[in-house]
């Protein structure tokens, strides 16, 4: 289990992954040497896996967003993995119980390319797509504590 002062420095991470070690130090009421060591000891765990960078798309000409979940046809499911690993506009994919097997989110330039993407599938697999129009919660985690 992590403990308070550790869920304090994730949650300031969390908040803003660039926080430097002093200003993570005057949060936690810890050294900067003490934060270094706790930030190491959370990442050799796994706790912490990344420090990322978040972009909008849209500044690189991707204006619509779609979730697609996707079917394969019988025999084909390791074809449509394949498959939608090696198209990089989906952004997003996890496999699933129930009757679709992957749900995935795709970053696309127009409706042109969308129908050309879900094209590469059609092969494969059935798809069922849904254009993004607002995301009033991006992906976040569940609460610490």
């Amino acid at each position: 289990m992590l403990d308070a002062i550790d869920q304090t420095l994730i949650s300031a991470l969390m908040q803003d992954s660039r926080r430097s070690l002093k200003a993570l130090a005057q949060i936690s009421g810890l050294s900067a040497p003490s934060v270094s060591e706790r930030l190491r000891r959370l990442e050799e765990r796994g706790v912490i896996s990344a420090y990322t960078l978040e972009i909008d798309p849209r500044f690189f000409g991707y204006q619509l967003q779609a979730i697609v979940r996707i079917r394969p046809l019988p025999g084909k499911l390791q074809e449509v993995e394949r498959q939608i690993l090696a198209i990089a506009e989906f952004t997003e994919c996890d496999k699933v119980t129930g009757d679709d097997c992957f749900i995935a989110r795709l970053q696309v330039r127009s409706m042109e390319q969308l129908d050309s993407l879900l094209d590469h599938l059609n092969h494969y697999a059935e798809t069922n797509t849904a254009i993004v129009k607002k995301s009033p919660i991006k992906r976040r985690l569940p609460p610490l504590e």
